[in-house]
């Protein structure tokens, strides 16, 4: 038992440590459909993630692309097996490609969007997070809770 813990604490450390690829980038207007590989597990690791790339990912893909009031949402989707195509039930096809296999398995890691008040919105798997002009970060509260 003891090495079956050791074995998976090691694969996912090994994981963590993959640097995140972007296979590729899809625009549908003011949303940007990222679709990744290695993408960090955790949402405050895809919150720093974000963080310490959203420059990059400006300067190199365009993204985020705002609508003329200013809102946007990116999706960053796991690439996992690949492009693949349409037939199954649940997969997400992207129109701006010409070929067969145009669509993946739908598998959303991570959302980044922004409110009225131009402030940042994080949905990850645990929750939704705002990041305010000042710079912190909050996790919203749902009705439920």
């Amino acid at each position: 038992m003891i090495y079956t813990a050791m074995a998976l604490f090691g694969f996912f450390l090994w994981c963590s440590l993959q640097p995140v690829e972007i296979i590729a980038i899809h625009q549908r207007e003011n949303y940007s459909d990222v679709l990744v590989k290695n993408f960090p597990f955790t949402d405050k690791g895809k919150i720093n993630w974000w963080l310490d790339n959203k420059n990059n990912l400006k300067e190199k893909y365009g993204i985020p692309k705002p609508d003329s009031d200013g809102f946007f949402t990116i999706i960053f989707w796991d690439f996992g097996e690949g492009y693949k195509e349409a037939g199954k039930y649940d997969r997400m096809c992207f129109e701006d490609m010409k070929e067969k296999r145009s669509c993946i398995d739908k598998n959303v890691l991570f959302i980044i969007s922004n409110d009225r008040n131009n402030d940042m919105l994080f949905v990850g798997d645990n929750g939704t997070y705002r990041l305010n002009k000042n710079g912190e970060i909050t996790k919203l509260k749902r009705e439920s809770d």
